[in-house]
């Protein structure tokens, strides 16, 4: 009932303020000029601070809304899934000289085998227009004195949850780099002591890369998955700046044959 009563309040002076200026407008050309010159001064202190609040009002309205799942799949995609990463901020939302294992995040981990770390990892805000994703993941990388650096992203329980050796999983990435590098990504699926490994190189020509893991191809035991994750695998990274507008990933059976 009391915010009612505040919003009612807020309507009422919003239309008495717009009142009032409507009539000050009318009157303009008849007014005192001290009385004119007063009232300008008013109109432009509210000018500047109703700007101030559109502007902000505009960047937020256009940028992506922070937990977004909305993007392209599959039209018979049984899965589908965005990590939390590009989805909503993080409680630290960078590293700086990270070392190798640092998490990013619930799901996500770096590893690299550099004796002196100069890497730096940073979840950053989407502004594109075409972003879907709200945020996003920056790599800096300086000197690279290590033989690898990978991101290992743990897949959610409900993907293993009906998983057959007839689904096809499909990642899509936007990728923005300083110079070209080779990126590979990896996916895992545990299943008994075994573990199924299908390696997919990223097409980094294409703005909106897509690559399809088809599981049709592996010895996975459907009865016995227990694990799956993602290793995205970067050759060659030094001195670049690397960043990931988005990640998704869903799941579709293949067509029958």
């Amino acid at each position: 009932m009391a915010k009612f009563g505040t919003q009612f309040l807020n309507a009422a002076v919003s239309k008495w303020i717009s009142q009032r200026w409507a009539r000050n407008t009318q009157k303009a050309n008849d007014v005192p000029m001290e009385t004119l010159r007063r009232q300008f001064h008013e109109a432009w202190a509210l000018k500047t601070r109703l700007d101030s609040f559109i502007q902000v009002a505009q960047e937020r309205m256009a940028l992506p809304i922070v937990g977004s799942t909305t993007f392209r799949k599959p039209h018979n995609a049984d899965w589908s899934w965005r990590p939390t990463l590009w989805r909503i901020p993080l409680p630290v939302p960078g590293l700086s000289s990270a070392k190798t294992k640092a998490p990013l995040g619930t799901e996500l981990t770096l590893f690299h085998d550099c004796a002196l770390s100069e890497l730096g990892v940073r979840q950053l805000r989407n502004l594109h227009e075409a972003d879907l994703a709200p945020y996003g993941l920056r790599l800096d990388v300086f000197r690279f004195d290590g033989s690898f650096l990978s991101l290992v992203l743990d897949l959610p329980e409900d993907f293993a949850v009906g998983l057959k050796r007839t689904h096809l999983l499909q990642m899509r990435t936007i990728v923005e780099m300083e110079k070209p590098i080779e990126i590979f990504a990896r996916l895992n699926i545990r299943h008994g002591p075994n573990t199924e490994q299908i390696v997919r190189e990223l097409p980094l020509h294409q703005p909106n890369v897509m690559v399809e893991f088809d599981l049709g191809y592996s010895k996975m035991n459907e009865k016995r998955v227990e694990k799956a994750w993602i290793d995205l695998i970067f050759e060659g990274p030094e001195m670049n700046e690397i960043i990931l507008r988005d990640m998704t990933f869903s799941r579709r059976p293949r067509a029958q044959l």
